[in-house]
């Protein structure tokens, strides 16, 4: 985040409808809410994700195959998702047939040479499909490998997932919108969409390959595409823009939760309002980019922030204190809690300074410098503990998965509020996606309670946060009350 300069908003939230939404905190109206145990209408279920025992064997053409678990994995992902499409295509597109796609090449990126229709595949650490001879490829050297150590199987299987929307678009062609003008991160967006609605088919416990538990299993599939994800200060303007993790986590959400057909009414035009992905400013607005310096000064400006946006909710607002990040009468959660006794966030300055630190890549990351989450993952975790203090006092309560799920929400209400003119806190490209990547782990306060219990799905919580970032804290109280 950062202090001066103007940014055009990315969503709209006035003060007073923060702080109206927080007032309805703990009805009792059940049209529309989300049950604790569930993610978007399925149960939070827990177990090993991936391959099912005695899956199918995958009657599949690969040019430069080999034995490697990744090729044995992306043949799987392959023969699963292109049956996923014979049920889905005619039954969303007016019987229209799903063609098989003409080529399937393995290679490695640190190996010899391959050839596609598009180029060389010498050095390409990717996966894609090409529309010249319709043809999907994927790095089984770097990529697939890198991704089933980091996240698991199912980090492989989104990512080819992703690359099969393509080939749907290419066969849907006007019935999707796409024509050789469409922007990239039009078609990007349709095909992390059209990844979400594959998922939702295997979570429904409809493939003959894989299984996805809607706790640890879709949290990996949310931790891959937070890694796959542009860098801060892109434009979602550039050709080959793929978005933020913010835009295509909600991407694949919007999927998970709809149909195929809805993913193919994307447009540039139903996009613009919500993409986050912006550059960096420039000239007199150039210290928009970068990370925050964490000290006591910007916890203050952070302060105002949150006393702002929630001023209406007629709540005492908690004080922030840098005395440690525990509370000596009641349930402590450092490296920030809320105290109920005093009303105050407590926090751990030293430990949130080094969380405030710019993320960095592993090539970066040494012993002594691991790096951080990022200035906008510690004003989360500062918000969340102050919101409690705000739903207490609102008499919602602070103690349940319900709790978890409402901090979050509220904390991407209160995100947008910084994104209005005049604010001295305003969001810097990047931020969302700290706050996505903190989110996704373990120890994360964002969608805790007051006891430090977190929301078991990543899915969820990721969820909540952009729901509350897009529409605005009303829903927070609607579907978490």
């Amino acid at each position: 985040m950062f202090a001066g300069g103007v940014r055009r908003p990315v969503a709209v939230v006035t003060a007073a409808v923060l702080a109206f939404g927080l007032a309805a905190c703990g009805s009792s109206d059940d049209e529309g809410t989300v049950s604790p145990g569930t993610v978007s209408g399925l149960p939070v279920t827990h177990f090993q994700s991936g391959l099912r025992s005695g899956a199918p064997t995958p009657e599949l053409e690969v040019k430069n195959v080999s034995k490697s678990e990744s090729d044995q994995l992306a043949m799987a992902t392959i023969s699963d998702v292109s049956a996923f499409w014979d049920e889905k295509l005619p039954e969303n597109f007016g019987g229209q047939k799903f063609e098989p796609v003409k080529q399937l090449t393995s290679y490695e990126s640190n190996g010899p040479n391959q050839t596609t229709g598009c180029g060389d595949t010498k050095k390409q650490i990717n996966a894609f499909y090409c529309g010249a001879d319709d043809s999907v490829a994927w790095d089984r050297g770097v990529l697939l490998p890198s991704l089933l150590q980091k996240f698991g199987p199912m980090a492989v299987v989104v990512v080819l997932g992703h690359e099969f929307g393509h080939a749907v678009q290419y066969r849907l062609k006007d019935k999707a919108g796409i024509t050789r003008t469409t922007p990239t991160i039009v078609k990007e967006q349709q095909a992390d969409c059209f990844a979400g609605t594959y998922f939702r088919w295997i979570a429904e416990d409809k493939s003959k390959s894989f299984r996805v538990s809607t706790s640890e299993g879709l949290s990996q599939v949310m931790a891959a595409m937070y890694m796959i994800r542009d860098q801060a200060g892109g434009s979602a303007t550039e050709q080959g823009a793929h978005g933020s993790a913010f835009d295509r986590t909600y991407a694949f959400q919007l999927g998970f939760e709809k149909t195929p057909k809805d993913c193919a009414g994307i447009t540039l035009e139903n996009t613009k309002a919500r993409i986050t992905e912006k550059a960096f400013a420039q000239g007199k607005d150039k210290n928009q980019k970068g990370d925050s310096r964490i000290d006591e000064d910007v916890i203050g400006t952070l302060k105002k922030s949150l006393d702002g946006a929630f001023a209406s909710a007629g709540a005492q607002p908690p004080q922030i204190v840098a005395d440690g990040g525990s509370c000596p009468n009641g349930p402590s959660t450092p490296p920030a809690s809320y105290c109920q006794a005093t009303n105050t966030v407590s926090i751990d300055l030293p430990a949130l300074q080094a969380l405030g630190k710019p993320t960095l890549t592993d090539e970066e990351k040494t012993e002594e410098d691991p790096g951080g989450m990022g200035d906008f993952a510690v004003f989360a975790e500062v918000a969340s503990r102050y919101t409690q203090g705000i739903q207490k006092a609102v008499g919602a309560s602070i103690d349940n998965v319900n709790a978890g799920l409402r901090t979050a929400c509220l904390v991407g209400a209160w995100a947008a509020v910084t994104n209005q003119k005049g604010q001295e806190l305003r969001l810097s490209p990047g931020d969302l996606d700290e706050a996505i990547g903190d989110l996704l782990q373990p120890t994360s306060l964002v969608a805790a309670d007051v006891n430090g219990k977190r929301v078991d799905s990543g899915f969820a919580r990721v969820e909540s946060m952009r729901r509350g970032f897009m529409e605005g804290s009303p829903s927070c109280s609607q579907l978490y009350g």
